[in-house]
């Protein structure tokens, strides 16, 4: 039975894992966290990747943690409003879409909740893959970890996100592949102290800005500051010089922002990182292969990297599934995939002050569906 490895527990290699299975072959999935990860922002379950959640057996639950919101409205950088909708919402579109919009880790524990059984590494990363093909130790490839001690899989699935460590180790640096989009934006949850109702603002001074939203019945936050800049090197791991980057760079807000700021510094989830695209003329190399965010990240902004982590999974297992060939298997995985990938991340690429709400959803329709999945398990 063909053993692959696969790096990373969020949404991409947790759907692979159940994918894997469900094609008879056996995943093991190395994490680098104690656990699946918590926090992160409300994401978006769109199209094509809605048609994978069904066949998982997870819409109905997902449906039960759905994030329902009323409406938006804009500020300016004083707190004044200028813009109000209860038909569209910046996060996620038409509001009478059939979407799902679910917190990130909700997604997560629903998923891993299907992967009772398989194996999981956590606390751990890998450290070099070694392949070999018809060598003396046959074919394959040594897996060498920071904690475990060596294994060997049939094959190797980067879903370790954009900072990939498995892209890293075998197609080389980051920043080969990594298209920064000029953006970087923090998140973090706080208690709804707004006393919002199922409701986003956001506001913007046309170089920093960011959003506040209602989760989890209104009981909870996502607060969201950013702020334009050419690439910063900075540590994507030391969280208080992340910190330190928001509350140098979004200055100047009135309304409830700088109450923002001082309440990030207490945060215990807080996220960052730079908007960003990764874009690889292949995403396979001998037995190693990537998906999601590691093979082709389309930035938060297009708002359908979860639906390409989730339909990427599928893709790739359905193709492993049905031959023992896998340099074909990883060869279909691409020309079905890539099509779909490309007019995603071209939805990243939209100025939201320029495109009118009612053009970027009907771009957004076109490109959630951009992919036939019949066609592929037929």
């Amino acid at each position: 039975m063909t053993a692959v490895l696969i790096s990373g527990s969020s949404i991409a290699g947790t759907a692979l894992a159940y994918w894997l299975r469900e094609q008879g072959l056996t995943p093991v999935v190395v994490e680098r966290a104690p656990a699946p990860r918590r926090g992160g922002q409300a994401i978006d379950v769109r199209g094509a990747a809605l048609t994978v959640l069904r066949r998982m057996g997870l819409e109905a639950r997902a449906r039960e943690l759905e994030n329902h919101t009323d409406g938006m409205n804009m500020l300016d950088p004083q707190g004044n409003e200028i813009f109000r909708s209860e038909e569209f919402a910046l996060s996620s579109g038409s509001l009478d879409s059939d979407d799902i919009e679910i917190l990130r880790e909700d997604l997560v524990d629903i998923v891993h909740e299907k992967n009772h059984g398989i194996e999981y590494l956590f606390n751990d990363s890998i450290t070099a893959i070694h392949q070999e093909e018809d060598g003396v130790a046959g074919e394959g490839a040594t897996v060498e970890f920071e904690h475990a001690a060596p294994r060997r899989f049939d094959l190797v699935v980067g879903a370790d996100g954009l900072h990939s460590n498995t892209r890293k180790l075998v197609f080389g640096p980051e920043a080969q592949y990594v298209n920064h989009l000029g953006t970087y934006l923090g998140v973090f949850s706080q208690e709804n102290y707004l006393g919002l109702d199922k409701w986003q603002t956001w506001f913007n001074d046309g170089v920093a800005g960011g959003a506040v939203m209602t989760v989890r019945d209104n009981k909870e936050l996502r607060v969201y500051l950013g702020f334009g800049s050419e690439p910063i090197d900075y540590d994507y791991r030391d969280v208080q010089a992340q910190k330190r980057l928001i509350a140098d760079n979004v200055t100047g807000f009135g309304w409830e922002v700088p109450g923002f700021i001082e309440r990030m510094w207490k945060s215990e989830d807080f996220y960052f990182d730079a908007m960003a695209q990764i874009k690889m003329d292949t995403w396979s190399e001998g037995r190693v292969t990537l998906v999601g965010d590691a093979a082709h990240c389309a930035a938060p902004t297009s708002g359908q990297g979860t639906s390409l982590a989730l339909v990427g999974a599928y893709v790739l297992a359905l193709e492993l599934g049905r031959t023992d060939d896998h340099a074909l298997a990883f060869a279909r995985y691409e020309q079905r995939m890539r099509p779909f990938v490309e007019i995603n991340q071209a939805l990243a690429l939209m100025d939201p002050r320029e495109t009118p709400p009612e053009v970027r959803t009907a771009r957004t329709d076109e490109a959630k569906n951009a992919i036939d999945l019949d066609a592929i398990v037929a």
